[in-house]
């Protein structure tokens, strides 16, 4: 596993968390 693999899953993770944060965060609201 290269580096430049590793830094693209985590910024695909955080895409992920982020865009699913700002789904689920208005409809607690």
């Amino acid at each position: 596993m290269t580096l430049d693999f590793f830094l693209g899953g985590a910024a695909a993770a955080l895409l992920l968390a982020y865009m699913t944060f700002a789904v689920v965060w208005p409809e607690k609201l």
